[in-house]
């Protein structure tokens, strides 16, 4: 999967669509610093903090640097256990001079934390921050809560790139309230609370955020030292309350979380070419108007556990904002019948009106039928939707549409109801879900208002249409 995505990062930054803001590329966000000074395991903190004399302590040095100053720590461990004098506090820069605070190229040093320290790095308050190359986990399994914070104040144009955050006890990256925020190559795993998220904030949550090729995996199997579950309820990869937006996530994957994948209750999000796979609770989760799915594969809802279930690969409510509008195309959803539950819902148990289109999308192999609730405005076009031995594939309207129905065209134009061929389905593992020749998906669907590539980078159309799902077949 880490792969997959390298390979794609770049197609992600030069194809993304005007959805949302367009925040400064990462690399030209920085200008000149003010000066540079270092942090090393052997320095010491009476030292000046150059390169021949350098620090020792990252929180020390952190507070002794201006703003506009760039701060490298050498490569080793660094251990942090004192509140608060070893959480790391860097000021704010300026437009003209960002601070930033990074890891020695080819030497990422480690920021390990014990002695339940409540988190490595504050950041709440600050703005034109940059972190870049730093690992931050815990001391050989001890208790240590958070590794990045900013819930006491808002974050406003800030760059984390390259970070590895990994097994500590509650969240990676901690955010209530943020603004022009990039998360870039990062990877946040098995943290017990979950990847990114947050509190709900007091200054419009999150907005103008982009998260590019992250990895928000594992979260929820490791708590305090062991893996087994902790005391935290539905850990997710990403997960954020109420916010203005617009957040946009894209070449991501979210594996393997004892909770959701990728939860959002921003307006105006929009997640594409990501990974959603074998989650424990729901896959995505859109809460927000103006929200955008595109290009994205979801599998392996429930991670390999049958029986009843509430959760789905795909929700999507709003109860706040009527004619709210969500757009899902090219998306690929594979569930298991053995889950007794729908592979996606919408608006369930609301009477909010909201617009829903969808179009070139595969919902295979689910127990129950796709459902939009009798509140739901649909929008259905060159869909596949395939519940094998049974004779409902979709819920709308206020009725239930047979495979005969779909096909005639009875809740839109073009589409059908059958097998999607997927080269290797899977539950609870990894799984292929590119189209086998011959696949009744391949050049079924509309090019109106699709995209131009698919989850691969692959160019669309490659025949005579558009294919259906988050693939383009051909070679």
């Amino acid at each position: 999967m880490k792969r997959f995505m390298a390979i794609i990062l770049t197609l992600a930054l030069l194809t993304a669509p005007c959805f949302l803001m367009s925040t400064a590329d990462s690399e030209n966000t920085v200008s000149a610093s003010e000066n540079t000074y270092y942090v090393s395991t052997s320095g010491n903190d009476l030292n000046p903090g150059t390169s021949d004399k350098p620090w020792a302590s990252p929180a020390y040095a952190s507070r002794q640097i201006k703003s506009g100053d760039t701060l490298i720590i050498r490569g080793g461990k660094y251990c942090l256990c004192e509140y608060d004098d070893d959480i790391l506090m860097p000021p704010s820069g300026t437009a003209q001079a960002w601070t930033t605070v990074k890891g020695e190229e080819g030497s990422r040093p480690a920021l390990a934390g014990k002695d339940d320290l409540s988190h490595a790095i504050e950041l709440s308050g600050t703005s034109y921050i940059r972190l870049e190359n730093l690992e931050i986990t815990s001391d050989n399994s001890a208790d240590f809560r958070e590794g990045i914070s900013a819930i006491d104040g808002p974050l406003e144009n800030a760059v984390m790139k390259d970070l590895y955050i990994h097994h500590i006890d509650e969240f990676g990256i901690d955010i209530a309230d943020t603004n022009q925020l990039q998360i870039l190559d990062c990877d946040i795993e098995y943290c017990g609370f979950g990847s990114i998220g947050g509190p709900e904030g007091k200054s419009g949550g999150w907005r103008n955020t982009r998260i590019q090729g992250c990895s928000l995996s594992f979260n929820g199997h490791y708590y305090q030292g062991g893996p087994d579950p902790g005391p935290y309820d539905r850990p997710d990869g990403f997960g954020i309350e109420a916010s203005s937006g617009p957040v946009e996530i894209s070449a991501t994957t979210a594996e393997h979380n004892r909770g959701d994948g990728l939860d959002s209750k921003a307006s105006n999000t929009y997640i594409n070419r990501c990974i959603v796979a074998n989650n424990s609770c729901d896959g995505v989760k859109l809460w927000g108007t103006g929200s955008k799915l595109e290009n994205t594969l979801i599998y392996g809802t429930g991670d390999g556990e049958g029986g009843a279930s509430p959760w789905a690969g795909l929700v999507i409510s709003d109860e706040t904002h009527p004619d709210a509008e969500f757009l899902i195309e090219n998306v690929t959803i594979q569930d298991n019948p053995q889950r007794e539950a729908y592979p996606m819902y919408v608006q369930y148990e609301s009477s909010n009106p909201i617009k829903v289109t969808m179009r070139n999308t595969i919902v295979d192999n689910g127990y129950g039928t796709a459902w939009f609730g009798d509140s739901v405005d649909l929008t259905f076009e060159n869909n596949l939707v395939y519940r094998p031995g049974q004779n409902e594939q979709v819920y709308a309207n206020g009725k239930e549409y047979t495979a005969a129905e779909l096909e005639s065209g009875a809740l839109g134009s073009g589409n059908l109801s059958k097998d999607p061929l997927f080269v290797s389905p899977a539950w609870g593992s990894n799984g292929d879900y590119r189209l086998k020749k011959g696949s009744p998906a391949i050049d079924s669907g509309t090019i109106v208002g699709a995209p131009s590539i698919d989850l691969d980078g692959k160019t669309r159309p490659v025949g005579n249409s558009h294919d259906m799902g988050a693939y383009e077949y051909g070679e």
